[in-house]
C-alpha cells in the first residue's frame, strides 16, 4: 500500500487545458472515488497517476517515490478498465496471468498462488478456464478485477469498471467492491460519473468540474455541507434547488416568501452573511421541502405553490412546484394524490438551508453548523 500525491499537476492537450493544478493526497489504504460530469478531466487525472499520459507540469508520487517521468509498469500499480480489456483468444486464468513475469519477479509457483487466491476472493474458480466470450459482463469484470488483484500492486486504478453493467449487476459489484478493498486495503483511485457510486464506495470524494478540484471530502458533508454551487447540484438526486433571494435582516426574502435564517455560528469563512442586506441563491433540497398539512410543526414559515409535474418514483414522489416565476423540486410521500394544477402549502427543514454567492457560487452559509475541518478533527490527542 502507499500513498499517492499530486502536486500542482497540469496537463494540456494543445490549446485545452484538461487538468488545471490539481493538488490532492490520497490516503495509505483510502478508496478516493473522482467524479464529475464528461469531460471534467477525472480520466485524464487517473491517466496521469498510472503513467498513461504525461504530465505538462507538477509532481505526482507514489509512496514518497516521484513518479512523474516512470512508465506504467515502474509504478506498481493495476488498472481495471471500463472494457475489461480482456484477452478474447485467452481463457480467464491467462488473462489474469498474461503479463505477470515481465511486470515482476514472480516464478510460476509465486503466479498460480495469487492467481488461485484472488480467484477465490472473487468467486470465480470455476470460469478459469472460460474465454471472455462464455462469460456474462460481471464474470468478466470480476475477472478484469481478479488480474489486477493477482499482481498485488501498491495501487489499484480504476476507471468506471461498472459503467457497462446493467443497473442490478452494478449495484451487487458496488457492494462486492466495497468488501474487496476492506478485505485487501490496498489504495486505491476510483473514476466514475455515477454520484451514486461515488457516495457509495468513497472513504473520501474528489468532486471535479473542467479540470480543478471543487471539494474533497467525506460523502456525507459533500451533501450536508457543499462548498460551492456545482458540487451542491451535482451531488444529490433529485439535485438541491437553487432559488434566487435577497438576505435582509436575517431572512431570504422573495416576492412570495420570506424564510428566516437561524443565527449561529453557521457562515462559510468570514462575515455575518444574514445582516444587512445583499443578493443570494438560497439552496434547498427537494427532501428538506414538505407539505405543511403532513409536517405542521416542521417549520417557522409556510407559503403557497403550485404543482406543475408529478413524477411517481416508487418511494416518493417528485412534485415540480412553482411560486411566481420560479419553478423547485420537492420530495412528497409516494401514495399522495396530489395531481398537476393544485395548490399545496409548503414549508421546510429550517436546519437545511444554504446560501451561495451569485457571482462566485461559493457558499456563504448553511443554517446548520458544519462540524470542524477534516484536519482539525484528525488532530491527534494528547495522552
Amino acid at each position: 500500500m502507499a500513498t499517492i500525491q499530486l502536486n500542482d499537476v497540469v496537463k494540456r492537450f494543445d490549446d485545452v487545458v484538461a487538468v488545471d493544478g490539481i493538488d490532492l493526497t490520497v490516503r495509505d489504504g483510502e478508496f478516493i472515488v473522482i467524479v464529475g460530469p464528461s469531460g471534467c478531466g477525472k480520466s485524464t487525472t487517473l491517466r496521469l497517476i498510472s503513467g498513461l499520459e504525461d504530465v505538462t507540469s507538477g509532481v505526482i508520487e507514489i509512496g514518497g517515490r516521484d513518479v512523474t517521468g516512470l512508465e506504467p509498469n515502474e509504478r506498481d500499480i493495476s488498472m481495471v478498465f471500463q472494457n475489461y480489456a480482456l484477452y478474447p483468444h485467452m481463457t480467464a486464468k491467462r488473462n489474469m496471468t498474461f503479463g505477470m513475469k515481465s511486470a515482476g519477479d514472480f516464478t510460476d509457483e509465486e503466479i498460480e498462488q495469487r492467481v488461485t487466491e484472488a480467484a477465490e476472493i472473487l468467486d470465480i474458480t470455476d470460469l478459469l478456464d472460460r474465454k471472455p466470450g462464455a462469460l456474462s459482463g460481471g464474470e468478466r469484470q470480476r475477472v478484469a478485477l481478479g488480474r489486477a488483484i493477482s499482481r498485488d500492486p501498491e495501487v489499484f486504478l480504476m476507471d468506471e469498471p461498472l459503467s457497462n453493467l446493467d443497473a442490478k449487476l452494478r449495484v451487487q459489484m458496488r457492494a462486492e467492491l466495497a468488501k474487496l478493498h476492506d478485505e485487501l486495503q490496498t489504495t486505491t483511485v476510483y473514476v466514475t460519473h455515477d454520484q451514486t457510486e461515488a457516495m457509495t464506495l468513497g472513504d473520501r470524494v474528489a468532486v471535479i468540474d473542467a479540470g480543478q478540484i471543487q471539494q474533497v471530502d467525506s460523502p456525507q458533508r459533500l451533501y450536508d455541507f457543499p462548498e460551492n454551487r456545482f458540487v451542491a447540484e451535482f451531488i444529490g438526486d433529485p439535485a438541491m434547488n437553487m432559488i434566487d433571494v435577497t438576505v435582509r435582516d436575517g431572512n431570504a426574502v422573495h416576492e412570495a416568501f420570506s424564510i428566516p435564517l437561524p443565527a449561529g455560528e453557521n457562515t462559510v469563512g468570514s462575515g455575518e452573511v444574514t445582516a444587512g442586506q445583499r443578493s443570494a441563491i438560497l439552496g434547498i433540497r427537494p427532501e428538506d421541502f414538505y407539505l405543511a398539512s403532513e409536517y405542521p410543526d416542521m417549520g417557522e414559515t409556510t407559503f403557497p405553490a403550485t404543482v406543475t409535474v408529478t413524477e411517481p418514483l416508487g418511494d416518493s414522489l417528485l412534485l415540480y412546484c412553482r411560486i411566481a416565476d420560479t419553478e423547485f423540486k420537492v420530495q412528497a410521500e409516494p401514495r399522495s394524490t396530489l395531481q398537476p394544477g393544485d395548490e399545496v402549502e409548503l414549508t421546510y427543514d429550517p436546519a437545511r438551508l444554504h446560501l451561495f454567492d451569485p457571482e462566485t457560487g461559493d457558499a456563504i452559509y448553511h443554517s446548520e453548523s458544519a462540524p470542524g475541518s477534516e484536519e482539525q478533527l484528525e488532530q491527534p490527542v494528547d495522552e
